[in-house]
């Protein structure tokens, strides 16, 4: 990806743990590089195709005079929060904060925070088998919609599906939506389930019935084992009911452990039936 870069721009901010720097404020050098497409800016010499770093520069400079953290980590890491999600074009940010006065008692250039946060593409199914089940997958769609920290980009058709696992219990809508978010997996993890848990979800028994279910399938081509979360879902090869969806949003997205596309692994399952 592209990168337009800033070095070292001065500004003036009131962070820090001890009382004096809160208060008299100290000088910080802020570096970032800016991860975009500037190709059709550089084809049409048009800067509305690309990002003004000069608005950038003043933003920076705003943000840390009117915020005040104790942590430069802190102040990096809402920094780089708030301009992903209020600039346009924007994909991902390296940021480096630089403190040259750092009051340790020993002389030292300067003290610098470095992080690398950006928008990440997801896949999450959804679920509900109780209720008015579109009710409840809408509602549930549109807490995504509201969070600054995601961007729902596409929603599968809702398919109607026979139970799957446990079959003595109602049938279901299901569904996959394409997301970016700043949030981690596990961040994620911790997000869906509360929505879940808004919408009157019940943990009592496994492959239940349940007014929502959010389950992260992709979280880019990362590969996740652990007790709480296993990326990607390791049953979605025998599900129709996501690789039905998933191979109408996206059909071309390849799992990244086998290399295949969601629509060969659709047409793999529909042979086995």
């Amino acid at each position: 990806m592209d990168q337009i870069k800033i070095k070292n721009l001065e500004v003036y901010g009131n962070h820090g743990v001890f009382q004096e720097e809160t208060k008299l404020g100290q000088k910080f050098l802020i570096s970032a590089i800016l991860y975009t497409d500037i190709r059709q800016a550089g084809q049409r010499d048009e800067l509305s195709k690309s990002i003004h770093y000069g608005e950038i520069c003043v933003e920076i400079d705003r943000f840390l005079r009117k915020n005040t953290y104790k942590l430069i980590e802190t102040a990096a890491e809402k920094l780089a929060r708030h301009l992903l999600i209020h600039t346009e074009r924007l994909e991902k940010i390296q940021l480096e904060i630089k403190k040259p006065w750092a009051p340790i008692g020993l002389p030292l250039e300067t003290v610098s925070v470095e992080i690398l946060r950006g928008w990440n593409l997801v896949y999450i199914a959804f679920g509900s088998n109780l209720g008015d089940k579109e009710t409840y997958l809408n509602r549930g769609i549109g807490k995504l919609k509201e969070r600054k920290d995601c961007k729902v980009e596409k929603i599968s058709s809702f398919l109607p599906t026979e139970p799957y696992g446990k079959t003595d219990q109602p049938s279901f809508l299901n569904g996959v939506l394409e997301m970016k978010t700043l949030m981690t997996p596990f961040e994620l993890l911790g997000c869906l389930h509360e929505i879940e848990e808004e919408e009157g979800r019940e943990r009592k028994i496994r492959w239940g019935p349940r007014t929502l279910d959010l389950d992260i399938l992709f979280y880019g081509d990362e590969v996740i084992y652990s007790k709480e979360l296993i990326i990607p879902h390791k049953d979605m090869a025998n599900r129709d009911f996501v690789l039905t969806p998933m191979k109408e949003i996206a059909p071309y997205f390849c799992h990244p452990l086998s290399g295949k596309t969601m629509e060969e692994m659709f047409f793999e399952l529909k042979g086995k039936k």
